[in-house]
């Protein structure tokens, strides 16, 4: 029996998409620890796959606090994951040093999961939730996006403690943006259709084994209302992070309740309430949660940020999808939810309610448009878990 120990920050696209390699690991016989900070009910959803989870704790910004605290701009994104890095290596030290696992998994943002792994001379896996780097991404796109940061002294000082984390660590003379985009293996947990330039990703380096969903889907089930009942179905949705959107859902409310056939599920998160968007139509309801694939199986039309996880959801489901990304790999997925004809794109900051609700009922009366859904969904609405364990096996010792 092997000792694997996964490590992810508390933030459920980046955990949930690794539950369900955990859960058929586990099944396999192997023992799995899970180090993840005890934030919401993640502790649980860890146990409940059968792992051990072992706590941590992160200095980032907790699932559903408020999107300001993340800052404004992608320097003050990395130097929050780099510090939450640096401080979370002596902490995953501690609690596995009595017990070193065979082999390390972590998400994409598990640096310091890396760097124990090369210090105990043991393999190591990433689970990639989103797109990777293909062969030219540095020069056509990294390059860019390291300059930037490396354009003011901030940036530049940011780099230097990079390079001093890495030497510290017997990685001297290793290059930061390779550190964090070009792991060893890598397994990518996205359907090959969300990946730009897929055919020129080194799948010697980064195996698509798409959404590892395990028994979460079969779970997440949704009783249409009585309200909802001979009408058309839509689901909006900003994902967990960057969802203190109420004049974009007030816009929302306002676009269906012209169209009394429709059914309006707000999913808001934990930073609007219902009463901060005021008086409703009787079409719509607002919740803090939903559990998501279940509505999406009877859902028209998806408004969503994009966020992988529900870009794979919305296409496994073949649900036409109204792309309104706020950060990070969203935009880049709702540009391939588009090239793909399954999906229109908004900006949440200034749609109109016109604009919004004339793209809705684009999207649910074309034939042609629920044609490329349909055939989207017999490619995506597999499980990836039991071919990802088996490449994760396949990096295990022997």
């Amino acid at each position: 029996m092997s000792h694997v120990a996964m490590v992810s920050i508390a933030h459920h696209g980046h955990v949930n998409p690794s539950l369900g390699i955990v859960r058929e690991l586990v099944a396999r016989g192997h023992r799995v620890s899970y180090a993840i900070p005890d934030e919401g009910d993640f502790v649980g959803r860890v146990r409940a796959t059968g792992a051990e989870p072992r706590v941590w704790r992160s200095t980032l910004p907790a699932a559903g606090d408020d999107p300001s605290r993340w800052g404004e701009t992608r320097l003050d994104v990395a130097e929050l994951f780099l510090r939450d890095a640096v401080q979370a290596l002596p902490q995953l030290a501690e609690l596995y040093r009595d017990d070193v696992p065979d082999l390390v998994l972590s998400d994409f943002s598990g640096w310091a999961a890396r760097v124990l792994a090369h210090r105990w001379s043991v393999g190591y896996v990433q689970l990639s939730p989103q797109l990777v780097p293909w062969e030219g991404y540095e020069e056509e796109v990294g390059a860019r996006l390291a300059q930037e940061l490396k354009s003011c002294a901030r940036g530049r000082a940011h780099y230097a403690r990079w390079r001093s984390w890495l030497a510290a660590n017997d990685l001297a003379g290793v290059d930061p943006d390779a550190f964090m985009s070009r792991p060893p293996r890598s397994l990518v947990l996205i359907h090959p259709a969300l990946q730009p330039h897929a055919d020129r990703v080194d799948t010697r380096r980064y195996s698509f084994v798409g959404p590892c969903q395990g028994e979460r889907a079969e779970h997440d089930v949704w009783t249409r209302p009585a309200e909802a009942a001979g009408r058309r179905v839509a689901l909006v949705s900003l994902g967990s992070n960057f969802t203190k959107q109420p004049r974009f859902y007030r816009t929302c409310a306002e676009a269906f309740g012209a169209l009394p056939d429709w059914y309006l599920l707000l999913q808001v998160g934990s930073q609007v309430s219902a009463g901060e968007l005021g008086s409703l139509p009787d079409n719509v309801e607002v919740r803090p949660w939903v559990p998501q694939p279940g509505v999406l199986r009877q859902a028209d039309v998806f408004v969503t940020h994009a966020g992988a996880g529900g870009a794979q959801e919305g296409l496994a489901t073949g649900t036409p999808m109204l792309c309104v990304p706020q950060a990070g790999d969203q935009f880049d997925n709702a540009a391939m939810l588009v090239r793909l004809g399954v999906a229109e794109r908004v900006d949440s900051a200034d749609v109109a309610v016109e604009a919004l609700r004339a793209a809705v009922l684009r999207l649910a009366d074309d034939p042609a448009v629920a044609a490329r859904c349909a055939a989207q969904r017999e490619l995506a609405s597999g499980d990836g878990s039991r071919r990802a364990a088996d490449l994760v096996e396949a990096e295990l010792p022997g």
